[in-house]
């Protein structure tokens, strides 16, 4: 099994990825290795994707060559998702496909009753990848990192692993759990510094899955993107993505439902950043970065060093 972090280049890692999620021709193939699982570095996020708008993103995604697609009950569009992977024509070992529990079904009993609610309403047996969505406060931790180990005991997902826990809590999920957590998706993004996240998915050979990469699309007005996707004569999502991917141990899930926005977004394994574009993006995190805030959400990790934009470089 590659080392957590590499990318799937060599010929041993690619015979293995082959295997695993044999990619469309036009696809890249690059994955993150996290504690046995394999996960695509670059996905398709659906949030905010309604039942019709979902079908024909997902059908775009997988005619692009995306073979990593992230849905969420909370979403409401599990069946949508479902209707495009039945309707693609691709096998579907061959899809990567994750989901996630909801904060608010994290008791055993309704973890497991949601669980098997969202494959139902996927239409398959199984999903690659099930994610505890948010942290409740309300729930002891031990019992619903004991209900998400039940389900994939259970068949229910190949791999399992969280979203949305700061590094304490993650800490915690970890030596609470008997199966190994593959997985934090999280906010991150340049404007959002995650140095201590990035490091503890490290310390626990997980893959830090990026969720609102393009930070809902502030980051695409900032002139230091524009500059250098000048430079590349590439998109400025695809200087952000490409950022992203980059860096060890980094998948990321951009969103949209535009064909054209589709295609470019997966577009990003023909070049690299070299070291002074990788440091300026860097630098662009602020204070102010996050962009996920629901009223729920946990204490969240202070970066140590916080990098103040110029009012030049104000979104």
């Amino acid at each position: 099994m590659p080392h957590y972090g590499t990318v799937i280049t060599n010929l041993e890692s690619r015979k293995i990825l082959a295997m695993t999620f044999p990619l469309h021709a036009s696809a890249p193939l690059q994955a993150v290795a996290a504690n046995g699982a394999l996960i695509p570095r670059l996905g398709l996020g659906t949030w905010q994707s309604t039942h019709d708008e979902g079908v024909r993103a997902v059908r775009a995604a997988l005619d692009a060559g995306y073979r990593h697609i992230d849905t969420a009950a909370r979403y409401e569009n599990e069946q949508a998702v479902g209707q495009a992977l039945a309707a693609c024509g691709v096998p579907r070992n061959d899809v990567f496909i994750t989901t996630k529990v909801w904060h608010t079904e994290l008791r055993a009993a309704d973890f497991r009753r949601a669980a098997e609610a969202s494959v139902a309403r996927l239409g398959i047996d199984h999903v690659d990848l099930l994610l505890v969505h948010w942290p409740n406060p309300e729930v002891p931790l031990e019992e619903t990192i004991g209900a998400l180990n039940d389900a994939q005991r259970r068949g229910l997902t190949r791999h399992i692993g969280v979203s949305n826990f700061p590094v304490a809590l993650l800490d915690r999920a970890v030596a609470l759990s008997p199966l190994p957590l593959v997985a934090n998706q999280c906010e991150y993004h340049p404007y959002l510094d995650q140095t201590k996240m990035l490091a503890a998915c490290s310390r626990h050979g997980m893959a830090l899955i990026s969720h609102s990469p393009l930070g809902s699309g502030k980051l695409l007005a900032d002139p230091v993107i524009a500059e250098i996707a000048r430079q590349h004569d590439k998109q400025r999502a695809q200087i952000i993505l490409r950022w992203l991917i980059q860096q060890p141990g980094v998948a990321a899930i951009p969103k949209s439902s535009n064909p054209v926005r589709i295609g470019e977004n997966l577009a990003v394994f023909d070049f690299e950043l070299d070291a002074a574009s990788m440091a300026r993006i860097s630098a662009l995190a602020r204070a102010d970065g996050r962009v996920s805030k629901p009223a729920w959400h946990p204490e969240w990790d202070i970066a140590d060093t916080l990098h103040t934009p110029s009012p030049a470089a104000q979104p």
